[in-house]
């Protein structure tokens, strides 16, 4: 029972038809502007869901930044993890490589974050016109304080970028596509004296979008200048980031494919995804079902421990289709056996309580961290399950 987990992969991915690939590993050329060098795709390929990268691995030019950009954690792994959603409507993985973004660095996407500035400000700050590059709205610096925040909220947060290759006949692989995310407040923060206390204000969905499909083409501008990408496929999506405190991700409400040969965005695809709290008042009125079932599920955990009152989800829904949950039992055992049979227990309600339609997490963690993990894949006749030693 202790480690039972790869073994217990291996087995799903046989059951779910979507057994890993081993072919040999490929020998190619990486082809850019700049460079010709030698790399490796892997062999293994452990779901047609998934795209391969190639090694040496090569971290993103503006590795880090996404950390001190977003809110939460969640909005984090959503923002990255959703893109990669995205791309695939664009890029089949069956034909592309992923690779971490090579194009825009550190200081380019910071200087794009900025706000906009008068004259006068660039003045103030020793700065050319040319690196006037702020997406954000002007501060005009003068006036009250909270009205200027108000009316000129800091709406673009982050910019993500995800570089998709394409191996040619003659074992060359180039870039043929790039996939950028640009996370949106949904929520300004701002404060009206330096270490003083901080102050928000809300930004409506519907400015929020109008503003980012803006920004969008100013960025795609930005990007048709460059000579890596003068003449390759883009796709633009707008991610809408949820408030500091925040405990469910937010998610992307739009997006746009652009050819080859475009410089213009000329339509939109809205993107129906979601994310709630289980059990919650919101949750309830929109799908009062599955909270119901989340419910059951949470009143059965509760009778196993009587004094215990912690089990929260987060659910994802796509076009108002539940599509995971991922579920958090903190709590305190006393012994090995004990996480053991509660574990045990769990693994044994998701079967029950659950369709087998909607893919499960669970992750039982205790003061002393993880105890165990439970995953329930779609259609999964058994779940997998590791026990932390």
């Amino acid at each position: 029972m202790k480690k039972h987990s790869i073994l217990g992969m291996v087995l799903v991915l046989l059951l779910a038809g979507c057994a890993p690939s081993f072919d040999k590993e490929q020998e190619v050329v990486q082809d850019s502007e700049d460079k010709k060098e030698t790399a490796i795709i892997p062999k293994y390929k452990i779901s047609d869901e998934y795209y391969q990268t190639i090694l040496p691995f090569e971290p993103s030019k503006a590795r880090g930044l996404v950390v001190s950009n977003l809110n939460t954690r969640y909005d984090i792994e959503e923002f990255e993890n959703g893109l990669m959603r995205i791309a695939q409507t664009q890029f089949d993985p069956d034909d592309y490589l992923f690779q971490e973004g090579q194009l825009l660095d550190n200081k380019t996407i910071s200087r794009w974050l900025e706000r906009k500035y008068t004259k006068e400000q660039l003045k103030e700050k020793d700065r050319k016109e040319s690196e006037n590059l702020g997406l954000n709205p002007v501060d005009p610096g003068t006036g009250d304080i909270a009205k200027r925040n108000e009316e000129n909220p800091i709406y673009l947060a982050h910019i993500l970028e995800h570089n998709y290759l394409v191996k040619s006949d003659n074992n060359k692989v180039s870039l043929g596509g790039v996939v950028i995310g640009l996370a949106l407040n949904s929520v300004h923060y701002y404060q009206k004296e330096a270490y003083g206390a901080t102050y928000e204000t809300d930004i409506s969905s519907s400015e929020l979008e109008k503003e980012g499909k803006k920004i969008a083409g100013q960025v795609l501008k930005r990007l048709r200048s460059m000579d890596e990408m003068k003449d390759i496929p883009i796709t633009i999506a707008l991610f809408e980031q949820k408030e500091k405190s925040s405990v469910v991700p937010g998610n992307f409400i739009s997006y746009t494919n652009i050819n080859h040969k475009s410089s213009e965005i000329s339509k939109w695809v809205d993107v129906d995804e979601e994310y709630y709290l289980f059990p919650s008042s919101t949750a309830e009125k929109k799908y009062r079902d599955d909270v119901n079932t989340f419910t059951n599920f949470k009143e059965d955990v509760e009778q196993y421990f009587p004094n215990f009152n912690g089990v929260i989800g987060r659910a994802f829904y796509i076009d108002k289709q539940l599509q995971s949950l991922n579920i958090d039992i903190p709590i305190q055992f006393y012994g090995n056996s004990e996480a053991i049979g509660f574990t045990q227990y769990v693994a044994g309600l998701i079967m029950e309580r659950f369709p087998k339609y909607i893919s499960i997490q669970v992750s039982i963690t205790s003061v002393n961290g993880p105890e165990a993990l439970i995953v329930r894949e779609t259609n999964q006749d058994e779940p997998t399950v590791h026990i932390y030693e």
